[in-house]
């Protein structure tokens, strides 16, 4: 099984070919992150890294086990901690869909979110169009709140979210 980590300077090179290598596929179901986020992306990363050290989001790297130099197959990221909650995002690699590495990162993150974080409760919001990452809040426990958000250029959204009170922490 990859292993999941916290986001450190070590991974920007292999986070910076994550996103080169997925542009296209990801850019099918969220909005594409721009020539900007490429151009510049060591300072995009040690601005995350920056965030991190203030406590306020946990961002982590997929990492796969086959030998592949570090390979990063998914990020997972806890975003706007305050109050015992967070919002999760995440992304997974082309290659790596539909093996049920989403849905079985994502347990992982909520015991790390429960006593690592002392998170009783995650939020995400998915675009309407994006089925597979709607199918993972899902598989994992998330309930539609029953409002609508606007993910900005994404287009319109569904709001999820996760109470961790069933972790154990």
């Amino acid at each position: 099984m990859p292993e999941l980590q916290l986001l450190t300077a070590d991974h920007a090179p292999a986070v910076l070919a994550f996103e080169r290598e997925n542009r296209t596929f990801f850019a099918a179901s969220v909005p594409d992150r721009g020539d900007a986020f490429f151009r510049d992306y060591a300072a995009r990363h040690a601005a995350l890294l920056a965030e991190q050290d203030t406590g306020a989001i946990r961002c982590h790297v997929l990492v796969a086990d086959d030998g592949a130099g570090g390979e990063i197959l998914g990020r997972f990221n806890l975003y706007d901690l305050a109050d015992g909650s967070a919002e999760l995002g995440f992304r997974v690699a082309q290659k790596a869909t539909g093996r049920g590495l989403a849905t079985a990162t994502v347990h992982r993150l909520f015991a790390l979110a429960a006593t690592e974080y002392a998170l009783t409760r995650l939020t995400a919001n998915a675009a309407k169009a994006n089925h597979a990452s709607r199918a993972v809040l899902t598989r994992t426990g998330f309930r539609p709140t029953g409002h609508e958000v606007d993910l900005r250029m994404g287009g319109p959204g569904l709001a999820y979210e996760r109470d961790l009170s069933d972790i154990g922490g």
